[in-house]
């Protein structure tokens, strides 16, 4: 039996309730029992909650969103620190570029960052365009 402790209009009350056995409980009230009947209650339609949706497929059943590529070809990748959207692309295949140069423009968080070269050298291949939105570590340029 569950006990509980209940004040109405200032009287206490202590009452312990049985188990339902065919719409009846034994209730006991300040140590007097009782046989309580209940009111049938309507059916209640148990409805399930809907499966989420599965992640978007392509015809091939390749993922949307997948996992930044590898480098295409030799030399070092100037990788997307964050994910973001490609503002600007300032170098083109065969432009030599210092360290500190500036080679794209990323917005990321609503701030447009500067994405530096890394190291000397002349880009062999630019992997985005302006308008590609990229995930973190995919490669946007690679400078050899």
């Amino acid at each position: 039996m569950k006990e509980y402790k209940y004040k109405i209009n200032g009287n206490p009350y202590k009452v312990a309730v049985g188990d339902l056995e065919d719409n009846i409980v034994t209730v006991e009230v300040n140590g007097v029992p009782y046989k309580v009947e209940l009111e049938k209650a309507p059916a209640v339609k148990v409805v399930s909650a809907p499966r989420p949706s599965a992640a978007p497929r392509t015809e091939t059943g390749a993922k949307v969103i997948s996992k930044p590529a590898a480098a295409t070809g030799a030399g070092a990748a100037v990788k997307a620190p964050l994910p973001g959207v490609v503002l600007s692309i300032n170098v083109k295949v065969g432009d030599t570029v210092k360290a500190a140069d500036t080679v794209l423009m990323l917005e990321a968080m609503k701030m447009e960052n500067a994405i530096h070269a890394g190291r000397d050298g002349k880009v062999t291949s630019v992997n985005v365009a302006q308008g590609d939105s990229v995930l973190e570590g995919a490669v946007l340029i690679t400078i050899e």
